[in-house]
């Protein structure tokens, strides 16, 4: 029997209304919460994307191992899914050691996610 269920992944963020709506528009999930320093979005149930006000953070610098984890995104077409995500904000750092397999980008907060096309 688990000891817990994981409940959110939670982001720091200055902005955590603006960071819950960008990661809103590349999920598709709702606002399932919303405060001045924390904002929830999720598909009804969990595990849900959490992201919480912390007024002095600082993007992680890339590459570095000091980023210690980031999200990674199943898209249909790796070309598409990378210009509409710079559409929305996200940036492309210069690094990008994946290859074909695989893209690095950074939110609008600094934080790095991949996206790829799992089979």
């Amino acid at each position: 029997m688990p000891i817990g269920e994981l409940a959110a992944t939670t982001l720091d963020a200055r902005d955590p209304k603006e960071l819950a709506e960008f990661y809103s528009k590349v999920t598709g999930w709702d606002v399932i919460f919303s405060s001045d320093d924390v904002t929830y979005i999720g598909p009804g149930g969990t595990p849900r994307l959490a992201f919480q006000r912390v007024a002095d953070h600082t993007a992680p610098s890339w590459p570095s191992s000091a980023k210690q984890f980031h999200l990674d995104f199943s898209v249909q077409d790796m070309d598409d899914a990378e210009k509409q995500l710079l559409e929305l904000g996200a940036t492309k750092p210069e690094y990008q050691p994946g290859g074909e397999k695989w893209r690095v980008l950074n939110d609008p907060a600094g934080h790095q996610f991949c996206i790829a096309v799992f089979s």
